[in-house]
């Protein structure tokens, strides 16, 4: 039916009852407009702010919201909010808090809060005149966006410096401002890219108007400004350390000494094999996404951020590394996390307002040290359960209730299966055909 329809205008202008009865009408089932209805909120200030985020709206999607006890970060005790819909994220990091609360908890070091943010233009001159010009430069621009910078100055941010880069590979006359910048407790998104942009009309002004400018270096274009999501001076390190002979696991028959080389050993392995490398950075993304999300922050950003660390020395690898030495287990994650806790969603999303709360109100780094021990926490149990139960048998037991529900099957039902597959492999197919036993 949908290759049959005319393109449609003024959709933006819609009311939102509109435009569900038009979405159902065109290309769903009769009821959908009522299914999508069904998901707003009751109370009406809470609806329009969450309407505010998104344009073309048409429903919420609601994931759930967790919790996870028990975590130690430097010798302070968080619960730490998780949005997921991926079984066994929550239970899988709480399991890893819990186990490391006894073992001395998670350690963190702000390694660098620098973020960074491009001005792409063309010119004229030569490459060679870079360097007797950029002062001029860095002094108009810093004049032209001083009233901009102040407030965040008085923060402890503002613009750290600027580097003045060719890119041949682009074009002859390809040049970049590189622009560092601190944005204390703020992501500083809105504030980057607004300098940005100050800095290139005051660029075009300074290409008409400086006298220390030769003829046959007026000529300037401005390509574009923004901020760059790759932020390796912003990085965070997690680590968990302890004796090996204190690693007694709750697995029958699993010696610690054994635990620890399988588990450094199937480390490495993501350390040299990219196939693997994104798998195991996945299960840490597991972790660091769901309070990203929680909080209010950009998981894309940290994502791309993240993906982009990983590889680079060329090869794509871990980002977490481990080792023994003198029978004491080391365990650590490094990566790159430009995050903040004023401002944006943090102070108008409802729940990250309260996962804030339930964090204590953090700073920007103490934010990214809980959740770089979340990544590690995530990434510790995954790599344990790989290298003595399985994967598969904790992650299915969590996702049978999804099966279950899949299914309808009601309270008895459930209590019925979870009991029937205590000590069993979990499958769809086996859930099934266990309930058309049960059901007959």
């Amino acid at each position: 039916m949908a290759q049959d329809q005319q393109r449609i205008n003024g959709f933006s202008k819609f009311s939102k009852e509109q435009r569900r009865q038009w979405l159902a009408e065109q290309f769903l089932e009769d009821g959908a407009a009522g299914t999508l209805a069904k998901f707003d909120f009751s109370d009406e200030e809470v609806q329009r702010v969450f309407d505010g985020f998104s344009e073309n709206t048409v429903a919420n999607f609601p994931l759930p919201y967790g919790v996870a006890p028990n975590f130690v970060v430097n010798g302070r005790t968080y619960v730490v909010p998780m949005v997921t819909e991926e079984s066994s994220v929550v239970a899988a990091a709480s399991a890893a808090a819990k186990y490391w609360m006894t073992r001395g908890g998670f350690k963190t070091e702000i390694v660098a809060t620098e973020k960074l943010g491009q001005l792409h233009f063309r010119w004229s001159g030569s490459p060679e005149r870079r360097s007797a010009l950029l002062s001029e430069l860095c002094t108009r621009v810093s004049a032209q966006t001083k009233e901009l910078t102040a407030r965040m100055e008085s923060r402890g941010g503002g613009v750290r410096g600027i580097t003045w880069k060719h890119l041949p590979e682009v074009a002859d006359d390809c040049y970049q401002l590189l622009v560092k910048f601190g944005t204390a407790d703020s992501m500083g998104a809105n504030f980057i890219n607004t300098v940005l942009e100050a800095y290139g009309q005051e660029l075009r002004r300074w290409a008409t108007t400086s006298p220390s400018l030769r003829e046959s270096e007026r000529d300037l274009e401005v390509i574009m400004a923004i901020l760059s999501n790759h932020t390796p001076n912003c990085i965070v390190r997690a680590w968990v350390s302890c004796p090996i002979a204190d690693m007694a696991l709750p697995v029958n028959g699993v010696d610690p000494h054994d635990f620890a080389r399988r588990f450094r050993y199937a480390v490495e392995i993501a350390r040299q094999d990219p196939y693997r490398a994104v798998t195991h950075n996945k299960g840490i993304m597991n972790g660091i996404d769901a309070v990203v999300i929680a909080t209010g922050n950009d998981f894309r950003a940290v994502e791309a951020a993240a993906h982009a660390f990983a590889a680079q020395d060329g090869t794509y690898r871990s980002l977490s590394r481990c080792r023994i030495e003198h029978d004491h287990f080391h365990f650590e994650l490094s990566l790159p996390l430009a995050l903040g806790t004023v401002g944006g969603l943090t102070k108008l999303h409802p729940l990250a307002k309260l996962s804030l709360d339930c964090l204590g109100q953090p700073s920007a780094p103490e934010l990214m040290s809980v959740i770089a021990a979340a990544g590690l926490a995530q990434n510790f149990a995954a790599v344990r359960s790989l290298v003595t139960t399985g994967i598969q048998k904790g992650h299915m037991k969590m996702h049978l209730q999804n099966i279950l529900t899949e299914f309808a099957a009601t309270p008895k039902e459930r209590e019925a299966t979870v009991a029937h597959f205590a000590d069993r492999t979990v499958s769809y197919a086996g859930v099934r055909t266990f309930l058309e036993t049960v059901r007959t």
